[in-house]
């Protein structure tokens, strides 16, 4: 399986213009609310979703790839190596601590979060 995006969570101003913006739009299905988040989730295709989040949402905007597991093990691998810090949960980084449980564009997942150079939160994960 080769590595894929899997979701991308976008920080937005107003949650119902743009759940329209990416249903009317560009033609996208909504899938509601995910439970116990604040996240709108959009159905781009089978395996890729966007979630909606209101500005200031705890795990919002984050690149989430999914690969197979020797894929994941090969990159948390070189993660570790080149010491950077990670954790299981988008607000756990640092506690040096996974893969924890997750949810993703196929359900549930198995998954680390990590910053990039930039501060960008990146997830990846396996099914």
């Amino acid at each position: 399986m080769a590595t894929r995006l899997d979701h991308l969570i976008v920080n937005v101003n107003d949650r119902e213009k743009s759940v329209a913006f990416y249903t009317r739009i560009l033609g996208f299905g909504h899938e509601g609310e995910r439970e116990g988040t604040p996240f709108s989730v959009i159905r781009v295709e089978p395996d890729f979703m966007l979630q909606l989040a209101p500005f200031g949402s705890r795990g919002g905007e984050h690149l989430a790839f999914s690969m197979s597991r020797a894929e994941f093990d090969q990159t948390f691998q070189r993660v570790r190596e080149a010491g950077i810090e990670y954790g299981d949960s988008f607000d756990t980084v640092g506690n040096m601590r996974g893969p924890g449980d997750s949810g993703g564009a196929r359900g549930a997942c198995k998954s680390v979060y990590f910053f990039d150079p930039n501060r960008h939160l990146i997830e990846i994960a396996y099914y």
